[in-house]
């Protein structure tokens, strides 16, 4: 199962999940990485839930 969003190949720090969400939804990328880290600072499990979406992103092209 994937889902339609492909990961970034040009803007990425480790694996281009936040970069590819941050292209397909026009969000300005470092301010997706800040509030990701926020975000995971909380129970939210960020780790985890990155890890899930870089397994269902698409591969870059």
């Amino acid at each position: 199962m994937h889902i339609p969003i492909k990961r970034s190949y040009s803007d990425k720090v480790f694996a281009g999940v936040i970069g590819g969400l941050s292209e397909h939804f026009h969000w300005n990328p470092t301010i997706a990485r800040v509030l990701w880290v926020i975000v995971s600072l909380t129970p939210f499990p960020g780790i985890i839930g990155y890890l899930v979406l870089w397994m269902l992103m698409e591969n870059p092209d």
